[in-house]
């Protein structure tokens, strides 16, 4: 997507230095456009333990990454790596010392069991590492990393498009049926390009139909404790000159009584098998809304934010962040000393309340057979 004159990806590899990974730091925006430069695993760790990077397929395509650069740290990119039953033969074609793909192999495998517990709810985490890992068992190369990582990210950019393809008839219709007139969308938390690796989930519907002249309107939900919908979603509309309205959280319900929501859009951190939503706190209560006031609820997803391995939403952990995040705001303090803080950082939204999932092979019921069909 473009920020004024310039096209960007969320994340991109420096290509004068295979040894380092550029992203867009979100926790400084909207106040300032920062690159952060990430060179080593425990990098890629803290920036997405820090939120620096966030959005399931963001903190996919980023660990991904994370799995190329530990590859390189522990020496799996010396041409004289040793190969042993991990991929047969032998190759020891300079004088530096060798280093056995077998030791690089064990190393790599710890980083990524590390990565996978920096953001234990997004599957999109576990999906990428374990893909990363698969590549290197059979081609420990730096070329053939390199290239996983590269083409993982450019199937995510590929997938958020066809999320936007496969939606945006969901708003030409609603256009249609008010005669042209703007058609309001409220979302919740960021499941734009900035989530995402470009596109995004929940707005590339959005963004495809503003591009081709639909009239659209978004709520943004601020979206606290982070304000991921005030900081970024606002931000990221406004540049691509999208009207949008930001809103309190809690002003959503108000808004679909007046009639003044058409649709909602959300994204989607992990999804059951049975369809049920995992995402950032508050789309439950969205959902009971729209449900309540019989506005359509899509959470929009790639395939691979599906968990198949988990029917019941109970069997997901969700994750409980810093207190700190909701005692205070940028380091200032607007809660008493000593109260006690929860700070979940996700919820669920069950599938009876879902009219749709609109994913990147088409639109499905918010059922099991549905969900199985798609996947498969």
């Amino acid at each position: 997507m473009k920020v004024g004159e310039r096209y960007y990806r969320s994340i991109w590899q420096n290509e004068s230095d295979r040894g380092s990974v550029h992203v867009i730091d979100q926790r400084r925006l909207p106040f300032a456009l920062e690159v952060m430069t990430l060179t080593s695993v425990d990098d890629v760790y803290e920036a997405i333990r820090g939120m620096a990077v966030r959005g399931a397929p963001l903190i996919g395509a980023t660990a991904a990454w994370g799995v190329y650069l530990s590859f390189m740290e522990h020496g799996g990119g010396k041409k004289n790596l040793r190969r042993n039953e991990l991929s047969g033969g032998d190759k020891k074609d300079d004088n530096s010392e060798p280093v056995s793909a077998e030791d690089v192999y064990k190393a790599v495998i710890s980083d990524a069991h590390r990565l996978r517990s920096a953001r234990p709810t997004a599957v999109n985490l576990a999906w990428a590492v374990d893909y990363m890992t698969g590549v290197m068992k059979f081609f420990p190369e730096e070329g053939a990393m390199r290239r996983a990582a590269e083409g993982l990210c450019d199937e995510e950019a590929e997938r958020s498009r066809l999320i936007g393809v496969y939606g945006l008839p969901l708003i030409e219709g609603l256009s249609t049926r008010k005669g042209g007139e703007t058609v309001n969308i409220l979302t919740h938390c960021n499941a734009g390009w900035l989530a995402c690796v470009d596109y995004g989930t929940a707005l590339a519907p959005v963004y495809l139909a503003h591009d081709k002249g639909i009239k659209v309107h978004v709520w943004v939900d601020e979206t606290r404790p982070r304000n991921q919908g005030s900081r970024l979603t606002a931000w990221e509309l406004l540049n691509h000159g999208v009207p949008c309205t930001l809103i309190t959280d809690n002003a959503g319900g108000l808004l679909m009584q007046k009639g003044m929501v058409d649709l909602v859009l959300v994204g989607c951190d992990r999804a059951t098998a049975s369809g049920d939503v995992i995402n950032k706190t508050g789309t439950y209560l969205k959902a009971l809304a729209a449900f309540d006031n019989g506005v359509p609820f899509y959470a929009a997803l790639p395939v691979s934010t599906f968990d198949l391995s988990v029917d019941r939403p109970e069997q997901v952990e969700i994750e409980e962040r810093d207190a700190g995040e909701v005692s205070a705001i940028d380091g200032i303090r607007i809660a008493p000393e000593g109260v006690h803080v929860s700070n979940y950082g996700f919820d669920v939204t069950p599938a009876r309340l879902i009219t749709g999932l609109i994913t990147d092979r088409g639109i499905c019921r918010a059922d099991k057979v549905s969900v199985l069909k798609t996947v498969s």
